[in-house]
């Protein structure tokens, strides 16, 4: 039985909601003040869930549910595992079969604009697995394990060795956390021709558990981040910071590109970033005594 992994885990499991409802939170404002506007309040996303739970609106059908709520459980067990410092690279396993039941509960509405918005969330799915696994092993090759806290623990600093590796990984972060200019599958902004998509018939307690899933996720992605600055905790708190700015920066900066672009260029990043990095530095590391 393992010691403070296992304490992680439960605080994680509640703290990262409301961690993951702070990034939010601080992501529209950072956002309103980029585009002048005053924007709302750092705590607007808890506002909006609440309002959330207590509507009461009758699910599509039986299944959306029940499908909705194994993702939110799948996206918790992500996490939970995730600090409980289990194999990372089966960790990316079950993150995937949480975003499979988000798609599945698309699927279920029928409806035009819900399935529209599930098969582009295949599409970015198969667009950004490469380059987390790319990134997954360029972290085995700099600490040896695929162990969170094996990674945490190196002195070796990831983001000198890997930084095409790091590149490609903010690269398809923007489509994870469903940032422009890949915010494809969803869209927070109703004049999109999706009119949000992926969840465009959720509502209610429905969509209050996808958005505590996205709150979920968002924290150990960021915590997949800092692996590639854990050699010491200034480098950390800075790499992490700017990353997220990074990403909040391109999402403002850059209009939504086509399908299309967004599959291919994902490809193009790991292969040339991803790959490019990670084949110089196993031959290097082998080479060296």
């Amino acid at each position: 039985m393992k010691g403070i992994e296992i304490y992680v885990a439960i605080a994680y499991v509640i703290l990262g909601p409301i961690v993951g409802g702070l990034l939010d939170g601080l992501d529209r404002v950072i956002t309103a003040r980029l585009q002048g506007r005053v924007g709302p309040p750092l705590l607007q996303p808890f506002y909006d869930l609440r309002k959330l739970l207590t509507r009461r609106i009758a699910p599509v059908n039986s299944l959306q549910m029940p499908l909705i709520a194994s993702h939110l459980v799948f996206a918790i067990l992500t996490g939970v595992l995730f600090f409980y410092g289990s194999d990372i690279l089966l960790i990316i396993f079950v993150l995937t079969l949480a975003s499979v039941f988000l798609v599945l509960a698309a699927y279920s509405t029928g409806s035009p604009y819900s399935t529209i918005g599930a098969e582009r969330e295949l599409l970015l799915m198969t667009a950004y697995e490469p380059m987390i696994i790319i990134a997954l092993v360029g972290l085995f090759g700099v600490a040896k394990s695929f162990d969170f806290y094996a990674i945490l623990s190196s002195k070796m600093p990831a983001y000198l060795y890997l930084p095409g590796i790091y590149l490609g990984l903010v690269y398809v972060l923007e489509m994870k956390l469903r940032k422009s200019p890949f915010d494809l599958s969803t869209s927070h902004h109703a004049h999109q021709e999706l009119v949000m998509g992926l969840t465009a018939d959720m509502g209610g307690p429905a969509l209050a558990m996808v958005e505590l899933a996205h709150w979920y996720e968002s924290v150990y992605l960021f915590a997949l981040v800092l692996l590639f600055f854990s050699s010491s905790w200034v480098s950390a708190i800075l790499g992490v910071g700017f990353t997220y700015l990074l990403i909040i920066l391109l999402d403002n900066a850059t209009a939504r590109v086509k399908w299309e672009l967004a599959l291919s260029f994902a490809w193009i990043v790991a292969l040339v970033a991803g790959a490019g990095n990670l084949i110089p530095f196993y031959l290097i590391s082998r080479g060296s005594p």
